[in-house]
């Protein structure tokens, strides 16, 4: 997230399965009368873990498929009000815009009456127009961000004008060091573009008047959100700076990012401790009378920035842990074994295939043994057993769509991105000659990704 008014950083994806996704609990079969019966009917017994480490148990003991229906997807969020889709990129304006976009209203409109008191009350007008002005500035400084990423092939998601400035969310990560590092400087040095602009503009205008003062502050105020952006550390377009040098240095873009975010956090002890401090002593904005009021604001603001950078510089790091271990996320690996029956192979018949298999799935497919619909073991919880001989396992199946059917090799992020495209609980996974390999179940894939999280860098 930028603080400021811009930065290229990858940002997680709202769908992505990082979103804290749960771990259903593992049914104890002592205690659940629907195992019960079971284990009187002399089912086999459980096998042991595979050759890749995941646990076979029967598809009828699955801790899913038996007590919990799979993780709701979250929902694609809004991002607030959509403004346009410049380059083929959503921009959208935060709620949170137009809370900043009153209170820069009511201290630019108190700027203005000792400056132009004759306006009266037609101040905070100008001062409105002065927030939209500047906020257009801070849309320009991402779309620099935006422009460049696109120029690199990387995807895009939106660009949204928030709080403290705006952020353009770039799913993927520049490939190499330069790439990274011209990334991150075009938008402070379009927000410097901008000032030099705005400067040029005040020239042949008269001091004292609206246009001088509007131009002024509009100078003024990129020239400050550029400076800003290149502190060097992260989140900021700095810190993105340091990362690419550090990683251009060592070869490695993780150290480059704990550089740089461990940099962002001493930038935010900084500016807590030290803006306030500036603010008393006038360097930032010249002799005036300090109230009480004004040191609170000061050190409000100052906490809130510091609070910002802070969080920012720790997803960051989050981020990048993500991408170094996302390799280990190989549908491969994660992939349950399944067994192909009939749509009309009763419930209790297909468990009981699977189950001397050591399978956890059941494919639908047609006579000459073309995948036709998933089993979905959500549906099969609401099966009681002694019903199961009399359903048909095509009553609880899903149709095969194209966006459902998942190569075996995919891992890491296209995987991740290939599971995102279509929405879905389970999916079946095939070799490249077209050979089913077995389901893949989206609630596995989300507690392999918290697994890989956890384990250290």
């Amino acid at each position: 997230m930028d603080v400021t008014g811009g930065n290229g950083q990858p940002q997680p994806d709202e769908n992505h399965p990082a979103d804290h996704p749960p771990a259903p609990p593992t049914p104890n079969p002592e205690h659940d009368p629907d195992h019960a019966s079971e284990r009187d009917q002399g089912h086999p017994d459980e096998p042991g873990p595979d050759s890749t480490g995941h646990e076979h148990r029967s598809l009828a003991h699955a801790g899913i498929a038996r007590t919990d229906p799979p993780p709701e997807r979250p929902k694609e969020p809004g991002g607030g009000i959509l403004m346009g889709r410049p380059f083929g990129v959503p921009v959208y304006v935060a709620p949170s815009w137009f809370l900043v976009a009153a209170l820069i209203t009511w201290v630019f409109g108190g700027q203005l009456d000792r400056v132009l008191p004759e306006l009266g009350a037609l101040r905070y007008l100008v001062s409105l127009f002065f927030a939209v002005a500047f906020y257009a500035s801070v849309l320009v400084h991402e779309l620099a961000h935006t422009i460049a990423a696109l120029r690199f092939k990387l995807p895009v998601r939106r660009i949204q004008l928030q709080f403290f400035g705006g952020v353009s969310e770039i799913e993927k990560e520049a490939e190499t060091p330069g790439r990274e590092f011209v990334l991150a400087f075009v938008g402070p040095l379009l927000s410097l573009v901008l000032a030099g602009l705005f400067y040029l503009a005040l020239k042949p205008v008269e001091p004292g008047t609206v246009p001088g003062v509007l131009l002024a502050g509009l100078m003024i105020s990129n020239l400050i959100v550029a400076i800003f952006n290149l502190l060097p550390g992260l989140p900021l377009d700095g810190g993105r700076m340091l990362r690419a040098v550090v990683w251009k240095i060592t070869g490695r873009p993780m150290t480059g990012t704990v550089a740089a975010a461990w940099v962002g956090r001493a930038l935010a002890v900084s500016v807590l401790i030290g803006l306030p401090l500036l603010n008393q002593s006038g360097t930032l904005g010249g002799d005036r009378d300090v109230s009480g009021m004004d040191t609170v604001t000061d050190a409000l603001l100052a906490a809130i920035l510091a609070a910002i950078i802070w969080t920012g510089a720790g997803n960051s790091l989050r981020m990048a842990r993500l991408r170094e271990h996302l390799p280990d996320l190989r549908a491969r690996t994660l992939t349950r074994r399944a067994v192909p029956v009939q749509s009309d192979t009763p419930l209790s018949e297909g468990l009981r295939r699977a189950n001397a298999a050591g399978a956890r799935a059941l494919v639908v497919v047609d006579a000459d043994g073309t995948p036709l619909s998933l089993v979905r073991e959500a549906a099969i919880v609401g099966i009681p057993e002694h019903r199961r001989p009399w359903v048909p396992v095509s009553e609880l199946a899903q149709d095969l769509t194209d966006g459902m059917r998942v190569s075996a090799e995919l891992s890491g992020e296209e995987l991740l991105d290939t599971l995102r495209a279509t929405p879905a609980t389970e999916y079946l996974v095939v070799e490249n000659t077209g050979e089913i390999y077995g389901v893949l179940s989206a609630a596995d894939v989300e507690r392999a990704f918290v697994k890989a999280m956890a384990r250290p860098s």
